[in-house]
């Protein structure tokens, strides 16, 4: 709970708007990114994203520990936080933005929409557009999208060592699950 006070701060700063209204709340959100290459695949997945949603305006924004990134191997995980993304210097990493398209909550349904926003990795932002869905399933609103990241963007250098070890853009997966409040 300590940790989550800051990050709900965090998101009132980065969307005020989204602070002052309704909102869907979501603290075990997961974002994954992958990356496939013949020497290397590297897999990274955090099941603790908060995020918050705002459908009336269609506000979205999310806050994730970037030292929660479980990879498969210790090694690689080590190396991520210290000498990739400095977790210790830039603890999370951020999206605020916002959505188009119309999503009906009391209808079930999967309604296409397209997330358009400011993700902020590094201290660096860098805007990001992305077709994503917006399911409503019992009483849940389950956002998913996919998109490319490359590292370069975001001001994270690799090494010539390990350079050809990983793919030069990432894939990342976002699934959120909100429950609607009535």
């Amino acid at each position: 709970m300590k940790r989550l006070i800051p990050v709900i701060i965090g998101l009132a700063l980065i969307c005020p708007d989204i602070a002052n209204s309704q909102r869907l709340n979501a603290r075990n959100g997961f974002i994954g990114f992958y990356s496939k290459t013949a020497l290397e695949d590297i897999r990274a997945e955090n099941n603790q994203v908060f995020a918050v949603i705002e459908p009336a305006t269609k506000k979205i924004a999310f806050s994730v520990l970037l030292k929660g990134f479980v990879f498969a191997k210790e090694l690689m995980q080590e190396h991520f936080n210290e000498n990739y993304v400095e977790s210790d210097k830039y603890p999370k990493s951020t999206f605020s933005g916002s959505y188009t398209g119309d999503v009906d909550l009391s209808k079930d349904g999967a309604y296409k929409v397209t997330v358009k926003g400011d993700l902020n990795l590094h201290n660096t932002s860098h805007p990001v557009e992305t077709p994503a869905t917006l399911t409503v399933k019992n009483g849940h609103l389950i956002g998913t999208a996919e998109f490319k990241a490359k590292p370069e963007d975001y001001n994270i250098s690799i090494p010539s060592l390990v350079r050809d070890k990983i793919d030069k853009e990432m894939a990342v997966k976002v699934n959120i699950d909100w429950a609607i409040t009535k």
